[in-house]
């Protein structure tokens, strides 16, 4: 097999950040490191779930010859007992960014999380668009348990605002919750922020499918990460079964399996349908977005001509 030309490589400004987004199980981590092998430079991940060292198989980390290969960030460097948010990922994120490009032109960053992608792009609003992964939490948890839950969860979190907040109002109380999740800030302290200008231009592209081709991919997955030793991973986690981390797709689920509340058929089937729903809010994230240019995962070429032609 004859490998493609290499993607030539600007040697001026401006400097590129070329970013793989889409909804989970699309390929995404082929696909940047292609890219990445081509471009010959390095890639940051912007996918929450895999900042975590121990939680390695419910996350779909790369695999371990890939991150000795192409250098990875922001994959692995945190323990699940470190507290961390989206803030600190943009200042952590840019920074490094902005380290790398001094020796790079361009670099590829890789995700789901549309909220951490575009704090790194844009700067976080103070008051940001709801995380997808959380919102489907708090709905499971409104639907299952009702509006005292999310009442209590956000007078924890943000006293303020739950004496003026209408508690009656589900939808207001998980807007509340979402922010103060995602951010690490009360939402009452929160104001609208200016979009932050970057030293870096940046390029979206996004991979998607039809949907029952995706939902037919998370299924395979997820039965792949059962195969690989998800339920002994999350034996392993189980100690820390009340921390965010450990609330995660895939986790909750068969934490819910080790505590005697369902089947192991019952826990993976809730994990696909549970995936399926999780996807489904990902593409209304990313689909407000205009600057994102789409494509199958399989168009390697199409996306090696589309990046040849950046700043042409």
């Amino acid at each position: 097999m004859t490998c493609p030309d290499p993607i030539p490589v600007a040697t001026s400004s401006p400097r590129y950040l070329i970013i793989i987004l889409g909804p989970t199980a699309t390929g995404k981590t082929a696909v940047a490191v292609e890219l990445a092998r081509e471009l010959h430079t390095e890639i940051i991940s912007a996918d929450s779930r895999q900042f975590y060292s121990e939680m390695r198989i419910g996350t779909a980390m790369p695999a371990p010859e890939l991150l000795a290969e192409i250098r990875h960030h922001f994959i692995g460097h945190l323990t699940v007992t470190h507290e961390y948010n989206v803030y600190r990922f943009e200042m952590e994120a840019v920074e490094r960014i902005n380290q790398l490009f001094t020796a790079h032109s361009h670099l590829v960053m890789v995700g789901g999380s549309g909220l951490y992608i575009d704090a790194v792009c844009k700067g976080i609003d103070e008051l940001p668009n709801p995380d997808p992964l959380i919102c489907h939490s708090l709905h499971e948890k409104y639907e299952s348990e009702g509006i005292r839950p999310l009442q209590e969860m956000l007078k924890g979190l943000d006293e303020e605002y739950y004496a003026v907040v209408d508690k009656k109002n589900p939808k207001r109380l998980m807007r509340a919750i979402e922010v103060c999740l995602a951010t690490g800030m009360k939402y009452s302290e929160l104001r609208l922020n200016r979009q932050k200008q970057r030293s870096f231009l940046t390029v979206k592209i996004g991979l998607n499918l039809p949907r029952h081709e995706l939902f037919e991919r998370i299924d395979k997955r997820v039965d792949e990460m059962i195969g690989k030793g998800l339920v002994d991973e999350v034996r392993a986690l189980y100690r820390f079964r009340r921390l965010n981390a450990l609330k995660s797709l895939g986790y909750r689920e068969i934490i819910q399996y080790l505590d005697g509340h369902l089947t192991l058929e019952q826990a993976i089937a809730r994990i696909k349908t549970h995936t399926h729903h999780y996807a489904k809010r990902q593409l209304t994230w990313f689909r407000r977005d205009p600057e994102i240019t789409w494509f199958r995962p399989e168009q390697m070429e199409e996306i090696r001509r589309f990046v040849r032609g950046i700043g042409g």
